[in-house]
């Protein structure tokens, strides 16, 4: 009885969420494309009456500020730690460049095999076995974080699919530096200056462990249900 009623709560914060359209357009590499939108769309693994990312996704709406990324800077600075935590790690010397993955394979190994668990999971086996090349298709970029001395820290590859951006891979080194804040904060402006999306996507708030839960809000992402489109 008591799980049915929690069933029943989630379900109806689920529909109080706001909407999100969001659009993959083909032409970016219809393949991949197409491969991404039946991932996106497919039953939830474990919610079955639910597709796979459409409820409790978490996003950032770009279009919101209107070319500005001071906007965005002032909403993370009233959470009162994403703000104070990105400049503290680009005052430390840390900075972000974007960058192909396949010069940095044994620096992402290093990242990736630094930590036996994360977010009180072990990390997944497909993590710890050492790529010899990543894959990078045409809508695909990745940024990354340097320290004072050169090396990655940290990195965020993400999918360009239409008129939103998801990250696909985000991971670094556990630091108190700021460095993860760094590197959102730094990819969020950028998209904000750059206008050509409207919506930043994190995974999903749903099913997610608290603390990365609080991370995401802190960054800026909010709740949504997403409502997809093929173009």
């Amino acid at each position: 009885m008591e799980q049915a009623r929690r069933h029943a709560r989630l379900v109806l914060e689920l529909a109080r969420l706001p909407v999100a359209r969001l659009r993959f357009e083909e032409r970016r590499n219809p393949e991949g494309i197409r491969r991404a939108h039946a991932l996106f769309t497919r039953r939830h693994p474990r919610y079955k009456l639910i597709r796979n990312k459409t409820m409790g996704i978490a996003l950032i709406d770009l279009s919101a500020f209107g070319g500005q990324p001071g906007g965005y800077l002032h909403l993370v600075r009233r959470s009162g730690h994403a703000g104070p935590q990105s400049r503290k790690a680009a005052a430390r010397g840390y900075q972000l460049r974007r960058i192909d993955r396949n010069e940095h394979v044994d620096e992402i190994h290093a990242i990736h095999t630094s930590c036996e668990q994360r977010q009180g999971r072990p990390m997944d086996q497909s993590y710890l076995v050492r790529k010899e090349r990543f894959e990078n298709p045409p809508h695909f970029e990745c940024h990354g974080v340097f320290d004072a001395a050169n090396r990655l820290v940290a990195y965020c590859s993400m999918g360009r699919y239409g008129n939103f951006v998801a990250t696909d891979q985000l991971m670094g080194y556990k630091s108190q530096d700021g460095i993860m804040y760094l590197l959102l904060a730094k990819i969020i402006c950028r998209l904000i200056e750059e206008r050509e999306v409207d919506y930043f996507m994190y995974d999903t708030f749903l099913g997610a462990q608290p603390g990365l839960r609080d991370f995401k809000r802190r960054v800026g992402f909010r709740p949504y249900r997403a409502r997809y489109e093929l173009a």
